[in-house]
């Protein structure tokens, strides 16, 4: 690749298809779009429920749910504070699959 990043290649070794496996199952946890709208605004540091239904425009349940699901996928974490609970990103790679595949759409 022209930033120096090393080209992606095979996944090979006795763990392949582990690795398949646990590759298809985080991407079917990102296959909605309000999904990939929370990881997305998650790439930008922790939040709040009701910072997540102010950004994306949906109803506080729904985001709720999807919060559910990423967490499950062990996407997100969740921290209480207080009586509010701020999610964050497990790991930034998740943030760089997301956006990507964005940036990959829009061109």
């Amino acid at each position: 690749m022209p930033d120096g990043s090393p080209q992606p290649g095979p996944v090979d070794g006795s763990s392949r298809k582990d690795a398949l496996l646990a590759a298809s199952e985080l991407l079917k946890a990102l296959a909605s779009p309000l999904r990939l709208g929370i990881v997305s605004e998650l790439a930008g540091g922790g939040r709040r429920v009701h910072e997540l239904v102010a950004a994306l425009g949906a109803p506080q349940p729904l985001v709720s749910q999807h919060l559910r699901v990423l967490r499950a996928a062990h996407i997100v974490t969740a921290r209480r504070e207080a009586r509010e609970i701020e999610y964050t990103l497990t790991d930034t790679h998740i943030a760089h699959i997301v956006l990507d595949a964005i940036r990959h759409a829009q061109e």
